[in-house]
């Protein structure tokens, strides 16, 4: 992975991060607070897994990695009232577990 991907993908994480911190603890209007905590947290995230796909080890995880991404983003733009939003976090869950599965090993001497 390069310097400017790591960089991308670090700052979408951090960015994440304050929408869920923003979202959760309500500290705009409910509109603003449920864009951030609900849609753009998502979006974020989901660019961050499609930047991460491509440096994962184990190859294998390629694509769902990719699917992971695409149903963070598809579900960032579902209503709320839809019965797939939970498509999105299954797409989060997903991401993080293809993410620490497909760490490099430590090997010990």
């Amino acid at each position: 992975m390069n310097t400017n991907t790591q960089t991308l993908q670090g700052i979408l994480s951090i960015a994440a991060l304050i929408c869920l911190v923003v979202g959760f603890f309500n500290l705009f209007t409910p509109e603003v607070n449920d864009i951030l905590y609900n849609r753009i947290f998502y979006i974020l995230i989901g660019a961050s897994f499609f930047l991460q796909a491509p440096t994962l080890t184990n190859k294998n995880f390629l694509y769902p990695m990719y699917l992971a991404a695409g149903m963070c983003i598809l579900g960032a733009f579902l209503p709320t009232d839809s019965e797939f939003t939970m498509v999105k976090t299954i797409g989060l869950f997903a991401g993080v577990i293809l993410s620490i599965f497909s760490r490099p090993k430590l090997t010990r001497k």
